[in-house]
């Protein structure tokens, strides 16, 4: 449905990431650095950080179970971080929020291994380029916790999270019987590299003599698709070793279509190509089954994961050195490559594989039982165009899913995937399966029923998983709280923070929205601009986003770039990318006239009063206009002329404007106007600012709060000023960084406090307030007042606390609250005190605060409401240091609670 992810990478040069390098290494081994630990404890407690909800939105490449411990799920992104599965709560959990703004690159996993010894440790390999759209080299982080904290070993070259062959794997490997033995496939010439001391450092393995030489196009200047793929997995033979010591027998996989698997039988001293291996080929996978002494090999002709035409299935006979070709489908058939490869542990034998480039009208994903002699397909034709599934599928969970299309046969809606590199049968269920997509991670709890015949039913199991990178955003006074922009998926309209929105942004459907913008006196009238091949690209909504229609476009225009509506809606002014310029139209874009006096590229934005003015921006100088766009007059110059640059003019304040942007080796900073753009004093002690927003005003003061993404006082994060930045507060902590976030920024005008932070690959993230005004629980405050901020409720309550899991540092727990009155309740907020310092980390079904060692858990919008006798449940993780008691008691409203 989407083959736009890799275009995300520009990123890294439109958007001014080049500040805060990682110094690079020359050094032949990698060490850890001194600032190794990454999580540290919390700044601004006053402040809670959630996801908006929209479920998935980008590609997941990697997908790993740990085989000695049940529901123990690891997800790895190509630009979003590392996810563990929360089977409680059915949902997952992001690991690497710690990650900051001089390591951004390190929110691009490239692999991923869990400990089958010691369940409690996980490991990354994080980058996000290998070419010079990522200054900082890669990096293996570590973790003994499962994740709730990593210490960090830098690497003496790069990783490409995002770059071609990010789906191949996984690179990354712990060695099953001595897990202080791991190994990294490393890209760019760089070979094969392992660490004897559970990756705190790391040497090249100097006897390993093909680092691969594959590229995708030689020929790409700009290092992205001819950088070579390097080592691109590593699998043990498990039946090869003995607790405690090394496993002897090790495959790797290398990005060589003459040379693509070899062999150690002595624990790594030496390799050996594979004999009698087939050629031609890139081996995406290759997964040992041990128990029948088969290693299989999943092939494609390119290295993904958006193309390849053609494909093979291989299996390698571990004991005899006999190869067959075991492809699903002879190999002049094919039109697609191979990956996706995995057996079911449970089921010796039953081995699956993903023909991940089907991209028309379908992916295909094929099933044996008898391994690899013969195979059934996920779907076939009765009689061309009329397909036949083995599934439903039931995407009700996330319906955006179908891209509100309607597809002519065999095409259908919503597909069984795109990009599906990740494929893996639960090693504890026969029955479970799970794959990656580019937009989500799908799965199904029926596996079994495809060998009977019997229909099974596959859903997204994505939830909590939010991997949309953002490109701007608007929380308009009325209407709904929050309208998004995002690359690849489009963009929402969220009237409930909390819940997936029906559908994303149709009517056109971009395919990534790039600017949008309401008018601020009139909000239902509502102007996006993005991408889309062949046009049209920009829109126009007349209710407040809930529905769209298409809009004309002068000559010359390639892409979205930046739109803007006047104050009434009465008339935009569009900045599209190409040689078309700078136009402005009255109405709703039928006619388009060029406007003068500023250069084609400007950022426009409009005054949020005067529906005639609008702002333009370029190269360090500054314009406006007062005739509707129709002519712009150069004003102030001397702003940054080098690196991000946007503002923004303040809601109810004519000529009342904020600029930020700049690059560290230029002028950098946060800039004031207050005349319209003539002249701007720069805001002290703001050394980098990267966005600008606004939100409600705190209590009584008159001037709307400021947001920015920012370095003040030597540290970057997220700032707040509520006296028109005279000073400013951080309110973001260490834990909660999110890589990085100067894409936009924007508070919420009915919601003091509430602000809205756009990331690369974590999606959008808003933050509440305990403080006097703060959050309301995330619905659109027009709405009737919202049942998660009740009178408290009165009558007898019993609560059942219980932790479902612990790990070393960490641990997981489920509460059930129970109505033990004979009055319903409309609301509730629990009260605890912990007796052995535990902190509460991140809380599913109820909104969660903490104060020293006094919690509170609030219903969220729509488990409020209780009945007598009816219960309602929320979840949570923690941390622990000691002991982890459970509380003795527990009040609602003032009263105590039964414990059950």
């Amino acid at each position: 449905m989407r083959r736009t992810r890799h275009l995300l990478a520009g990123l890294a040069l439109t958007a001014g990431l080049l500040a805060g390098a990682v110094p690079a290494t020359a050094a032949p081994t990698a060490a850890p650095t001194p600032d190794a630990p990454m999580a540290t404890t919390a700044v601004a407690s006053s402040y809670t950080w959630k996801n908006v909800r929209i479920d998935g939105g980008g590609f997941v490449p990697g997908i790993v179970f740990n085989r000695a411990e049940k529901d123990l799920v690891y997800a790895r992104t190509d630009i979003g971080g590392v996810y563990r599965w929360n089977q409680a709560g059915s949902s997952w959990t992001p690991l690497l929020d710690s990650v900051d703004w001089d390591h951004w690159g390190h929110t691009g996993v490239v692999g991923l291994a869990s400990d089958t010894v010691d369940p409690d440790r996980v490991y990354a390999a994080v980058g996000t380029y290998t070419n010079d759209w990522d200054p900082g080299n890669g990096a293996v982080l570590r973790s003994a916790d499962r994740g709730a904290t990593w210490q960090r070993t830098d690497l003496p070259f790069k990783l490409g999270g995002n770059m071609p062959g990010r789906g191949m794997g996984e690179r990354l490997a712990v060695d099953p019987h001595k897990n202080s033995v791991l190994y990294l496939g490393a890209p760019s010439g760089n070979g094969l590299w392992r660490s004897t001391d559970s990756g705190a450092t790391w040497s090249k393995v100097t006897t390993f003599t093909n680092p691969g030489d594959f590229q995708q196009d030689p020929a790409d200047t700009s290092g992205y698709n001819s950088d070579e793929q390097g080592i691109v997995w590593v699998t043990f033979d498990e039946s090869t070793g003995t607790a405690g010591t090394a496993t002897r027998t090790i495959y790797v996989g290398v990005g060589d279509k003459e040379n693509a698997v070899y062999r150690s039988t002595d624990a790594g001293a030496t390799w050996t190509r594979l004999p009698g291996q087939p050629t031609g080929y890139l081996a995406h996978k290759g997964v040992l089954d041990a128990a029948n002494g088969h290693l299989y090999l999943a092939y494609s002709d390119r290295a993904g994961p958006y193309d390849g035409g053609k494909g093979q299935v291989w299996r390698y006979a571990t004991a005899t050195g006999e190869w067959k070709n075991i492809s699903p489908v002879a190999e002049a058939d094919t039109f697609h490559g191979f990956s996706g490869l995995t057996v079911d542990r449970q089921k010796p034998g039953t081995v699956m594989v993903s023909g991940y480039s089907a991209w028309w009208p379908d992916t295909q994903i094929f099933r044996s039982t008898d391994s690899g002699s013969t195979w059934t397909k996920a779907w076939d034709y009765t009689s061309y165009p009329t397909r036949a599934n083995r599934y439903t599928m039931d995407v009700s969970s996330v319906p955006w899913l179908s891209w509100g299309a309607n597809p002519a046969p065999p095409e259908q809606t919503p597909k069984l995937g795109w990009m599906t590199e990740a494929l893996e049968i639960d090693p504890f269920d026969s029955n479970r399966m799970m794959y990656g997509t580019g937009a989500t991670i799908y799965g199904t709890q029926e596996l079994t029923k495809w060998d009977t015949g019997t229909n099974f039913t596959i859903r997204p199991m994505v939830k909590g998983l939010e991997e949309t990178a953002v490109l701007d955003l608007a929380s308009p006074p009325s209407g709904a709280p929050l309208i998004s922009a995002l690359g690849d998926i489009g963009g929402f309209r969220h009237t409930d923070l909390t819940t997936v929105p029906s559908m994303m942004f149709t009517s056109p459907n971009f395919t990534s929205t790039t600017s949008l913008d309401y008018a601020e006196t009139n909000p239902n009238t509502v102007v996006r601009s993005g991408n889309l091949d062949g046009g049209p690209r920009v829109a126009f909504s007349t209710d407040n986003g809930a529905n769209w229609f298409a809009g004309q476009e002068p000559s010359g225009v390639t892409g979205g770039g930046t739109v803007a509506a006047a104050a009434d809606g009465s008339r935009f002014v569009w900045s599209p990318d190409g040689t078309a310029g700078v136009h402005t139209a009255t109405g709703y874009g039928t006619a388009w006239t060029a406007s003068t006096g500023i250069p084609a590229g400007a950022t426009v934005e409009s005054d949020r009063v005067d529906p005639k003015t609008f702002y333009g921006f370029k190269d360090g100088t500054f314009y406006a206009s007062t005739d509707g766009g129709a002519s712009f007059t150069a004003r102030a110059t001397g702003l940054p002329a080098k690196g991000n640059a946007r503002f923004k003019a303040v809601p109810g304040k004519k000529g009342d404007i904020w600029f930020a942007g700049g690059a560290t080796d230029a002028t950098y900073g946060l800039w004031h106007s207050t005349d319209g753009g003539a002249g701007f004093t720069r805001a002290s002690g703001v050394e980098q600012a990267d966005t600008i927003g606004f939100g409600k005003a705190a209590p009584g003061a008159t001037y709307p709060a400021l947001y920015t993404s920012a370095k003040i006082g030597g540290v970057r994060g997220v700032f707040r000023s509520t006296d028109a930045g005279a000073s400013w507060v951080r309110i973001n902590d260490d834990a909660h960084q999110w890589g990085w976030t100067g894409g936009a920024i924007t508070g919420d005008p009915r919601v003091y406090g509430r602000v809205y932070v756009s990331t690369n690959g974590r999606g959008i993230i808003y933050g509440d307030t305990t403080e006097t005004g703060g959050g309301d629980g995330g619905t659109d405050p027009t709405d009737p007042p919202d049942p998660t901020d009740p009178p408290a409720p009165t009558g007898a309550c019993k609560v059942a606390y219980k932790v479902t899991n612990q790990w070393q540092g960490g641990f997981q727990a489920d509460v059930t609250l129970t109505n033990t009155s004979t009055t319903a309740w409309t609301g509730w907020k629990l009260g605890w005190e912990y007796p052995a310092g535990q902190r509460i980390g991140q809380m599913w079904n109820a909104t969660p605060a903490q104060t020293g060692s006094a919690v509170t858990a609030r219903n969220v919008g729509w488990n409020g409401p209780v009945a007598a006798g009816a219960s309602a449940s929320f979840g949570f993780t923690g941390t622990w240091a000691g002991t982890n008691p459970v509380p003795a008691a527990f009040t609602l409203g003032g009263a105590t609670c039964s414990v059950a």
